[in-house]
């Protein structure tokens, strides 16, 4: 695997090394001893995915609350998304900013997001599935977020948001 770290310390875009015949190829897409050489340690509890009818569907912008804060490995299985995370480290050089990654199934690359960081996406094309690894068990109660277009961020979306929950909508200026 290919670890090409972000201007967000400690975000990291893993990308896939493909062993290719004439079958097609073969890419290792989970390594513990490698993450941990290039990460550090990471430790998985569950796994999830996202499907998505439409395009310009965002989900968004997710994190777990202290002492719950998670972090995820995220690749897009089906479609395209624009993948943004949220630097919200307040001790951090980058502190609010903001990083984003187009992901597609033909791509297979993924984006690993340490604890502290917010993260949410849009989808590009209809039918989008999106499969995330967790480092934490999900706590409804310790679940946050902070609005796709809150002006602290300034994220640049790609494409027009059209679908979107209502929870996501109300998040409240980060302050």
């Amino acid at each position: 695997m290919i670890f090409t770290e972000t201007d967000l310390k400690g975000a990291f875009v893993v990308e896939p090394e493909r062993l290719a015949d004439e079958r097609g190829f073969f890419a290792r897409t989970w390594c513990e001893r490698e993450f941990q050489t290039h990460i550090g340690e990471v430790r998985f509890v569950q796994c999830n995915i996202s499907f998505n009818i439409r395009r310009g569907t965002l989900r968004g912008m997710h994190y777990q609350a202290s002492p719950f804060e998670e972090a995820r490995l995220v690749r897009c299985a089906m479609g395209a998304i624009y993948d943004v995370i949220i630097d919200l480290r307040p001790n951090s050089k980058s502190f609010k900013k903001w990083f984003a990654i187009e992901l597609t199934a033909e791509d297979r690359r993924m984006l690993y997001i340490p604890k502290g960081f917010a993260h949410g996406f849009v989808t590009l094309q209809d039918r989008s599935e999106v499969f995330y690894q967790m480092s934490e068990f999900f706590r409804p109660e310790y679940a946050r977020g902070v609005r796709w277009n809150d002006p602290a961020f300034s994220v640049d979306w790609p494409v027009e948001v059209r679908v979107m929950s209502q929870r996501d909508r109300d998040f409240p200026d980060f302050s």
